[in-house]
């Protein structure tokens, strides 16, 4: 899936006239944060500042833009009912059209934001239902099996790796990766498992399976000196409990939930973790 940065920067290539709509200022509740933005032409646009009334109303004065020739503009919105909304807060937003060099600008503050990767172990149904699923998600994933007759349809922002050995793929992933293992091999399972708790920097590990097989795998894992509180960082089974259905599109559904919950979780703790190394660092110095 390209970003928006990237489709505007074809569409400009391509001599199409395009515009940016960022929110410059969000107050108060409000549908997207402050640096959220989109992109539109006379006939398209792609990604979303939040949708409604609003951004109605912002594609239609960005179009008047373009129509006009004009450079820029900023829009003022308090998102109330003369909008048709009822968030309550206020967005500043601006509306510039658009260059080759505003779109990589735009393009080098997306990329500027760091991306979780997710391993997938295992290109069966219900593996292959998880990757379709987080293809839309903002996430990198890839999906690793070592099985030499796979034929695997998948969206093309999802990486497919056939490896002897997918253990190999698990020690190589970057910090603060997250692990599903779901393999044709219980013993696989274990050992994908295993690596993924020796870690001790993964965002997530989940592991499909039951109560009996997750029992099962502490014992082998205590067995073999594992530590207790890394097993405690396992998830099993992945999706939840609250649901029963095992359709592999619906536990695909729970799955991908519950990833995107760990990694905003991980996300909120570090940004915590550096505010508060900020304030020590600026209490020592005074």
């Amino acid at each position: 899936m390209s970003s928006v940065a990237q489709t505007a920067l074809r569409w400009i290539e391509a001599g199409v006239d395009c515009a940016f709509v960022e929110i410059a200022e969000a107050q108060g509740s409000t549908p997207r944060e402050a640096g959220a933005f989109m992109a539109v032409t006379q006939e398209d646009c792609v990604g979303t500042i939040g949708g409604g009334q609003m951004e109605f109303h912002a594609i239609e004065r960005a179009r008047d833009l373009l129509r006009d020739g004009r450079a820029s503009e900023s829009l003022d919105l308090a998102l109330g009912p003369h909008l048709g909304q009822c968030c309550g807060g206020r967005v500043l937003l601006t509306i510039a059209r658009a260059t080759a060099a505003h779109a990589r600008s735009f393009a080098e503050k997306e990329n500027a934001v760091r991306v979780p990767e997710v391993f997938i172990f295992g290109a069966g149904h219900t593996g292959l239902a998880l990757a379709r699923a987080l293809s839309l998600l903002p996430v990198r994933v890839r999906l690793v099996d070592d099985r030499a007759d796979l034929r695997v349809n998948l969206p093309d922002n999802v990486a497919f790796q056939r490896i002897d050995d997918p253990a190999e793929a698990l020690m190589e992933a970057p910090p603060r990766s997250a692990f599903v293992i779901l393999t044709h091999s219980h013993a696989l399972d274990y050992r994908l498992a295993d690596a993924a708790l020796r870690r001790g920097d993964a965002a997530y590990v989940g592991m499909i399976g039951s109560a009996t097989k997750l029992a099962r795998f502490r014992q082998w894992y205590r067995a073999r000196g594992g530590a207790e509180a890394a097993l405690a960082e396992l998830v099993c089974p992945i999706g939840g409990k609250a649901v029963a259905d095992k359709r592999p599109s619906v536990i695909a559904a729970l799955t991908a939930a519950e990833l995107i919950h760990r990694f905003l979780a991980v996300g909120a703790g570090e940004n915590q973790a550096n505010c508060e190394a900020g304030s020590n660092r600026r209490e020592k110095a005074a």
